[in-house]
C-alpha cells in the first residue's frame, strides 16, 4: 500500500504563498494523455487513471490502485452554506491565504428559503469573504451547487473535482470522478491545495440493451439501489460500461445516486454524447454568460470565450480519449440488461428498497405532497416530462406539487419552452432553485403520517419533514401522474405482470483493505499519551444503514451556532428520541451495517463525541463518516463478528440497548475483549488503529493536525 500523506507532502506549500495559478490551470488536464492510455500491460482503469493525474508525490513512474492512500490536488472543490462553517476552520489553523483561489467555487443552495436576518447575514458573509481571497462566488438563487460546476465547467470530464457534499458524485455523468470530501478536508485543501484519499475498489457495471420508452435513469440507479442492497458496492468507485444510448442527463442522474447505493464514486465514459452535451452548453453560455460576474469581461471588439468550456478544451477530449487499460482490474462486475427494467420506485423511507411501480400502483396509496425538486432531477429533460404529463390537466384537490429548477439557467430554458408556465398552470407550487425540502428545508416538508413522492435522491425517515411521514422516490413522469392522480400512478397504463430485470454480479479479486494500515506486516505501536486500551459498556443501535439524518437531523445542519451542548441534546433524535437518555459517558457504541450512510455533515461524528464517546464499532460504515470520524478524532472500529453476536443475543426489540457487556480494547493490537454480564468472555480479532489516525486523534482532529505543523 502506498501511503504519501504525510507532513512534508500536505504542507509541501506555505500557507501563505497565495499562488494563483493562471488559465493554463484549466488546460493542464487537457495535455496529451497517450502515456496514461497504456498497452497490454496497462491494468488501471478509467477511475484510477484520472487519479493519477491528481495524485502528488509519487515514485518515479508509480500508477496508483485501488488501495493506495494519496495526496490529491483537486481540480475543484465546491462548498457551499456549509462554507460558513469551513472559514472558521480555515482560520483557526493560522491560514490567511488560499493556496490557490481558482481551486474553490462557493454556491449557496442549501437554505435559499431562509430569509431571516441571521440566515442573510450568514450569507453576506460568505460573499464577503469570497471577493475579499478572489474565490468564485454563486449566490443564492443561481443554483444547486452541483448543477452550476456542470453548468460552468468545474466539473470537466477527466477532472478529479470533490465538494463538501455527498451528491459529488454526479460529477460522474459527464466523465469526471467526483467525490465527497467534508469540511475539515476543504478547510485543508483552501490552505494547501490539497488532502489526502484512499483510492477505492472499482466496480466495473456493464449497461447492455436499451431502456423501454417511460423508463428513465432514475428508474436505473432505483433498480440498482434495491438489487444491489446487501453492500456489495460500499465504499466503492462505480465505472460504468455500456449504456451508450442513455442520455447526458439520465447519466447525471445515476452517477448522482451512486451515492445512496453505497459508492464514493460512479463514472460514465466520455463519448460523443458528452460531447455533444458540452458544446451545446457552450452555445449556451454564449447567450447567458452576461450575468456571471465571476466572468472577466470580454474586450469590446472580441468574442467571448468560456475559460472551462470552450473549443479548444472540448477538442483536447476528443484529441486525448482516456480510456481504461485492455487489462484494467476491477474488485467486481456487475451486468444489468436496460430493456428488463420498467419503473421503479423507491421506499418507504428507504433506498434499499426497490418495488415496480405496477405492484405499487395496484396497492391505491393515497399521496399528500409531491415534489419535482433537487440535484437528481430537477434539470430541464426532468420538468419536460413532467410537463408533458400534466399538460391541459390539474393537480388532484388536497395534494400540494411542488417544482424547482436545478438552476436559474435551467428555469430560463423551461420558461422558454413553456415547460414552466405548463407546470403553474397545472396547479404546482414554484420553490427557488435550491435544495429545500429535499434536505428538509423551507416550504412543503411533509407532516405527520402524511405520504409524499418525490423526485428526489433521499427519503430517509424525517429528512423531508416529520418522522412519521412516509416518502417515496420516482422519476418526474412518475411525480407528475401521481400528483395528477392523487395517489402513486404512472403516466400510461402498466403491466402488471412486470418482467423481473436481468443481472449478475461477479466478484474478480480481493478488495483492498479499509482499515488505516492494517496490514500484518505492520508492526503496532502506541504513540505517547495515545490510549493503549479504552474501556467502557457495549450500547448498542441495532439497525443497518443507519443514516445521518437519524443521528443528526437536517433541521440542525445549518444552524452554525449549535454548541456541543445542544448537541448532546439531539444527537440520534430521528433514530430514537430516547437514546440521550440512555447513553452515559465512556459507552463505547455499536452500531450494525453500513453505518453513517446519506450525507456529508459532520456533525454527526461530532454530536456522538459530544456524549462523551470516545471509540464505537459497527458492521461496517459509509466511508464518509469514517472520514468524518477520523477527522473529528473519533476513533472507529470493525468488528461485524461483534456485531452479529449482539443481534443473535438483543435482536432489535430496543432501539438503543444497553447490553452490560464491558469491553477493552487495545487498540494498537486490534484486540477486543468482552466479557459478558454472566461472566463468560469473547475475544475479536479488529484490525489495529494505525499511526496516522492515532496522530490525528492527538491533534484533536485534522483541523489540530494540519495547525501543529504550519
Amino acid at each position: 500500500m502506498l501511503v504519501t500523506l504525510s507532513t512534508k507532502n500536505i504542507l509541501r506549500q506555505s500557507v501563505t504563498s497565495g499562488r494563483i495559478v493562471s488559465n493554463a490551470f484549466y488546460r493542464r488536464t487537457f495535455a496529451s494523455s497517450n502515456n496514461i492510455n497504456s498497452d497490454v500491460t496497462d491494468t488501471q482503469n478509467l477511475v484510477e487513471k484520472i487519479v493519477q493525474k491528481y495524485a502528488l508525490d509519487l515514485p518515479e513512474g508509480y500508477k496508483v490502485k485501488s488501495g493506495d492512500y494519496v495526496s490529491i490536488r483537486p481540480h475543484h472543490i465546491l462548498t457551499h452554506d456549509n462554507t460558513g462553517a469551513v472559514i472558521p476552520k480555515f482560520k483557526s489553523i493560522g491560514a490567511t491565504k488560499f493556496y490557490n483561489p481558482k481551486q474553490p467555487v462557493f454556491a449557496l443552495d442549501h437554505d435559499v428559503q431562509n430569509k431571516t436576518e441571521k440566515n442573510m447575514k450568514k450569507y453576506a458573509n460568505i460573499e464577503k469573504f469570497a471577493k475579499e481571497h478572489g474565490v468564485d462566488f454563486y449566490p443564492a438563487g443561481r443554483g444547486i451547487g452541483h448543477q452550476v460546476m456542470i453548468e460552468e465547467g468545474y466539473a470537466f470530464p477527466h477532472t478529479l473535482t470533490v465538494a463538501s457534499d455527498s451528491h459529488s458524485n454526479i460529477y460522474g455523468g459527464i466523465g469526471a470522478v467526483g467525490t465527497p470530501i467534508v469540511r475539515t478536508d476543504a478547510a485543508a485543501i483552501w490552505a494547501t491545495g490539497q488532502t489526502w484519499w484512499q483510492i477505492p475498489p472499482v466496480v466495473k457495471v456493464e449497461l447492455e440493451g436499451q431502456l423501454q420508452p417511460g423508463v428513465t435513469g432514475k428508474d436505473v440507479i432505483i433498480s440498482l439501489c434495491g438489487l444491489f442492497n446487501q453492500d456489495q458496492v460500499l465504499n466503492t468507485a462505480i465505472e460504468f460500461h455500456g449504456g451508450d444510448a442513455l442520455s447526458v442527463e439520465d447519466r447525471l442522474a445515476i452517477a448522482n445516486m451512486t451515492t445512496e447505493w453505497g459508492a464514493l464514486a460512479g463514472v460514465f465514459p466520455v463519448d460523443s454524447l458528452t460531447i455533444d452535451y458540452l458544446r451545446k452548453r457552450m452555445a449556451r453560455i454564449e447567450l447567458t454568460h452576461f450575468n456571471n460576474k465571476n466572468l472577466t469581461p470580454t474586450p469590446k471588439g472580441e468574442k467571448f470565450v468560456h475559460p472551462r468550456i470552450n473549443n479548444e478544451t472540448i477538442q483536447g477530449l476528443i484529441d486525448n480519449p482516456l480510456t481504461p487499460g485492455s487489462n484494467a482490474t476491477y474488485a467486481k462486475k456487475l451486468t444489468l440488461d436496460l430493456s428488463t427494467l420498467t419503473p421503479y420506485i423507491s421506499g418507504p423511507n428507504s433506498v434499499k428498497v426497490a418495488t415496480p411501480l405496477a405492484e405499487l400502483e395496484a396497492k391505491d396509496i393515497k399521496i399528500s405532497k409531491a415534489y419535482l425538486v433537487s440535484c437528481v432531477n430537477s434539470r430541464a429533460s426532468d420538468l419536460k416530462q413532467a410537463a408533458d404529463v400534466v399538460k391541459g390537466k390539474k393537480v388532484k384537490e388536497g395534494v400540494e406539487f411542488y417544482v424547482a429548477a436545478a438552476s436559474s439557467e435551467v428555469q430560463k430554458e423551461v420558461e422558454e419552452t413553456g415547460d414552466w408556465q405548463t407546470l403553474l398552470d397545472a396547479g404546482a407550487k414554484p420553490l427557488p432553485a435550491g435544495c429545500g425540502p429535499c434536505i428538509g428545508l423551507g416550504t412543503g416538508l411533509l407532516k405527520d403520517n402524511e405520504v409524499g413522492i418525490s423526485a428526489t435522491n433521499r427519503n430517509f425517515k424525517g429528512r423531508m419533514g416529520s418522522p412519521s411521514s412516509l416518502a417515496y422516490l420516482a422519476s418526474p413522469a412518475v411525480v407528475a401522474a401521481s400528483a395528477l392522480s392523487g395517489k402513486i400512478s404512472s403516466p400510461h397504463g402498466l403491466d402488471p405482470n412486470a418482467p423481473t430485470p436481468s443481472f449478475t454480479i461477479e466478484t474478480t479479486q480481493q478488495s483492498a483493505t479499509s482499515s488505516d494500515e492494517s496490514s500484518s506486516a505492520v508492526e503496532p505501536e502506541v504513540l505517547p499519551n495515545f490510549p493503549a486500551v479504552i474501556k467502557g459498556e457495549l450500547l448498542f443501535c441495532n439497525t443497518d444503514n443507519l443514516n445521518t439524518d437519524g443521528i443528526y437531523p437536517g433541521k440542525y445542519t445549518y444552524n452554525d451556532d449549535m454548541t456541543m451542548d445542544d448537541m448532546r441534546k439531539v444527537v440520534m433524535e430521528n433514530y430514537d428520541p430516547e437514546f440521550v437518555n440512555v447513553v452515559k459517558p465512556g459507552d463505547v457504541l455499536v452500531g450494525g451495517y453500513n453505518f453513517g450512510t446519506g450525507s456529508s455533515r459532520e456533525q454527526a461524528a461530532t454530536a456522538l463525541k459530544s456524549r462523551d464517546i470516545q471509540i464505537m464499532i459497527a458492521g461496517s460504515y459509509s466511508d464518509i463518516f469514517k472520514r468524518n470520524s477520523i477527522n473529528n478524532a473519533l476513533l472507529l472500529i470493525d468488528s461485524p463478528e461483534l456485531v452479529n453476536d449482539l443481534k443473535e443475543e438483543f435482536g432489535n426489540k430496543e432501539l438503543t440497548k444497553r447490553t452490560s457487556w464491558n469491553v477493552t480494547i487495545h487498540v494498537a493490537e486490534g484486540r477486543v475483549e468482552v466479557k459478558k454480564e454472566n461472566g463468560s468472555e469473547k475475544t475479536y480479532k479488529v484490525g489495529p488503529l494505525g499511526k496516522s489516525v492515532q496522530e490525528i486523534w492527538l491533534d484533536n482532529g485534522l483541523e489540530g493536525w494540519v495547525k501543529q505543523r504550519l
